[in-house]
């Protein structure tokens, strides 16, 4: 009986599991000994981390989707039918449309979530670069916009770390570029005692918004927005004024995580290494659905699915582990509308962002003409 590898989740992990999968079991696909499953909650793939261009006109939204029938392999079985449950004793995935899908090897790669919601009034007064809908809001919002307070105010957890400071950035320059910067200002709002959780970025940080003289208030937990008043408030008890907000809001786990019981707020108890859930020998967790203490990033997601790919091909092939995962994380980070510079790490070695170049940012914008490659495994 052939070995059913089911991946719940149409995103860039599952994506990448998927196809490499494809690539490295297609004599076991051949001979019908291996069946790969996968399911969606929708049929659309969508380049999230060019959302971030969408509120300053630098991407189409066309250039941000494709088919995931043409991303995915075609020896995947692709299924537009978003999980409802998993249940991990009887090995077994229920759907939406109420029908179950066994397995004997899983991949969790459901993804996380804004919550805009979770925090009052900041679906009313917020404007982000989450989502399309969001992303567009925002767009609106600087066409409109004159000068004055901007506050980016950053809720976690979040996916894509550094990209509440590349939006400060971003929003730097936009306004520059309009003649608006000297009748406007921003401040940048981070829920601990520096501007980013990973103590390197934030030294790096905190230089670059002096010298670009970018205000910044540190020990900012959210509490609410209130809309009309135009002022958001932290648990702290302080309250900024703003004339324009643009907030990361707070992200969670899928519903179908919560409902399944299988992890607090959405996300999955990971080993570290093996990326197995824990407590389980067959079940693989990928990219922002585990609770694993790393930047929930696309090259996270990458990486991730690298290993699993790897793993499970080795388990099927040989019986054998093949290799264990080192926490890396690649990310560029746009630090102007034409300059940027990046940052590498895993679990043994920090960040050490380098010096902002033009060249780092053309680096990034022809990765984003690649990633439908990354996606299919190609890169």
């Amino acid at each position: 009986m052939a070995k059913n590898i089911l991946i719940v989740g149409g995103g860039l992990a599952g994506t990448i599991v998927a196809n490499g999968l494809c690539r490295q079991l297609r004599e076991e696909l051949w001979s019908g000994s291996v069946a790969i499953n996968m399911l969606s909650a929708t049929d659309t793939h969508m380049y999230q981390p060019g959302l971030l261009y969408v509120p300053f006109g630098r991407v189409r939204e066309a250039e941000l989707f494709r088919d995931q029938r043409k991303v995915l392999d075609r020896r995947v079985s692709f299924i537009v039918d978003p999980a409802k449950h998993i249940d991990i004793d009887k090995k077994a995935v229920t759907t939406q449309s109420g029908k179950t899908h066994s397995y004997d090897f899983l991949v969790i790669a459901t993804g996380s979530r804004i919550r805009p919601d979770a925090i009052p009034g900041m679906a009313e007064g917020g404007h982000w670069f989450y989502d399309l809908e969001g992303a567009r809001k925002m767009r609106e919002a600087l066409a409109k916009f004159s000068g004055g307070r901007v506050v980016v105010n950053v809720n976690v957890p979040h996916k894509c770390p550094v990209a509440p400071l590349e939006i400060v950035f971003m929003l730097r320059e936009h306004l520059a570029s309009r003649g608006m910067l000297d009748k406007s200002e921003i401040t940048y709002t981070y829920p601990i005692g520096r501007l980013h959780t990973l103590e390197p970025v934030a030294q790096w940080a905190s230089a670059e918004f002096q010298r670009h003289g970018i205000k910044s208030e540190i020990f900012f937990n959210t509490k609410s927005v209130d809309a009309q008043g135009r002022t958001v408030t932290s648990e702290e008890g302080t309250t900024l004024p703003y004339d324009l907000l643009v907030t990361i809001p707070p992200h969670s786990g899928q519903q179908v995580i919560l409902d399944s019981k299988l992890g607090i707020g959405g996300w999955v108890p990971t080993d570290r290494h093996t990326l197995l859930r824990e407590g389980s020998s067959n079940v693989f967790v990928v990219g922002d659905t585990t609770n694993l203490p790393i930047s929930k990033a696309g090259s996270t997601a990458h990486f991730e699915a690298d290993t699993i790919v790897d793993n499970l091909a080795s388990l099927i092939k040989e019986d054998q582990w093949a290799r264990h995962y080192d926490g890396k994380v690649f990310c560029f980070v746009e630090t102007g509308l034409n300059s940027g510079t990046y940052v590498w790490f895993n679990y043994t070695t920090p960040p050490n962002p380098g010096p902002p170049s033009q060249m780092v940012h053309w680096f990034k914008l022809a990765y984003n003409r690649l990633y439908w490659l990354s996606a299919r495994g190609l890169l």
